[in-house]
Formats: C-alpha cells, structure tokens, sequence
C-alpha cells in the first residue's frame, strides 16, 4: 500500500524516526542499523510495509527493498509478527538470514531476543523453501557485524538522533568494553547499550 516514505528527516527515537511527507509527519518504525543511516534536517528515502491491525496502522521503515522484502516473508512463518520479524532483521542482515537457513544455523537465530532453541529449528524448516538463497552481494550489509569503524558509526549515529557531541563522546567511551570484548561488534547493539547509558545521565 505505501511502497516507501521519501521526504526530510522530522525527528529521531531510539526505535522510530518521522519523516516528513507532504507536511505530514509519518512516523515508521526501524531498526537501530537503519537509524543510524539517517539525520535529522536530511533528506531520506525509506521502503515501508505498512501492518495493518485492527486497533492500529504501523509503518515499518527499511535500508531498501531487500530487507523490506525478507522482513514481509519473515512473517509468513507461524507465529512471527512485525516486532519479531524486525528483531531477526536488528541482529541480522538479510544475506545473513539467507546463510543461517541455508547451513540451519540455529546459533545465529537464537542470537534474536525472543527466540529460543526449538524455535529456532521451527523456524529454519519453515524458512528453508521461502528465503532463497544468499546472494552474497559485496560489503557488509545492514545488520552484519561490524568489525571496523564501530565507533565513528555509532557516534555518528548519536549525533543524528539529536545527542551533543561531547554526550556522543562520552557515550561511545561508556560502550567501548563491551565492544572490544565481542569479536563482531554490531553497532545497533552498541547504539541501544549507548542510549541506556545516556538516559541513565540525564
């Protein structure tokens, strides 16, 4: 119904960001990974898939059409919703999606909050048919560990939401054990550990 949201960036949250379309503020739902791409004042282009309830209209927010695509037939398997399917997609990048069915890796999905082990396998033989195959596009995609420039990303990332530089500063100090304790730090991981520590200040 609504392919993608285009229009300047009207403001940041942890979880969401209100594009403004027409001089009407749409607000959309995206993972950390995707709201680290955007500033606020800037203009942006989102593929959205509208979720449609009957006590609410959700707007969910994407990189591109990939990741749109995976997150639409993510929720064809039994008992994933949006929240769900958006949390696989926080964790992982589509292509990294693709691979973990593909070699039924259940490690990299039970790496997703909300999924146990026997989920984990449900999922994989649901899945198995509907992915595809990875395509191993170049570069690391949206979602995939971060193993270099962590924190020039998520402190830009901070800056974007609103943060002062010195409070980005200060953020990034405060998420840099964590990041160097874990091999493939990710930075929406490291941006939700940042925001706690922010919140916690003010």
């Amino acid at each position: 119904m609504i392919a993608f949201v285009s229009g300047p960036v009207a403001a940041l949250a942890p979880d969401a960001a209100v594009v403004e379309v027409g001089g009407v503020g749409m607000a959309i739902q995206c993972t950390p990974n995707t709201l680290s791409t955007l500033r606020l004042g800037q203009p942006a282009k989102l593929a959205t898939s509208l979720v449609v309830r009957e006590d609410s209209l959700t707007l969910y927010g994407f990189a591109d059409d990939d990741e749109r695509q995976t997150f639409e037939l993510l929720q064809t398997a039994s008992g994933v919703g949006p929240r769900l399917a958006q949390a696989m997609l926080a964790v992982h990048s589509p292509d990294a999606l693709r691979r973990a069915v593909a070699t039924s890796d259940e490690k990299a999905l039970t790496a997703v909050p909300g999924i146990g082990k026997k989920g984990a396998q449900k999922l994989l033989l649901e899945y198995k048919d509907r992915l595809g195959e990875p395509l191993g596009t170049g570069g690391p995609a949206i979602g995939t560990p971060v193993t270099s420039g962590w924190s020039d990303q998520l402190h830009a990332a901070l800056i974007g939401l609103g943060y002062a530089t010195r409070e980005a500063d200060e953020a990034v100090a405060a998420v840099t054990p964590q990041a160097e304790a874990s091999e493939k730090p990710q930075v929406g991981q490291l941006l939700k550990a940042a925001l706690q520590t922010l919140n916690r200040t003010r």
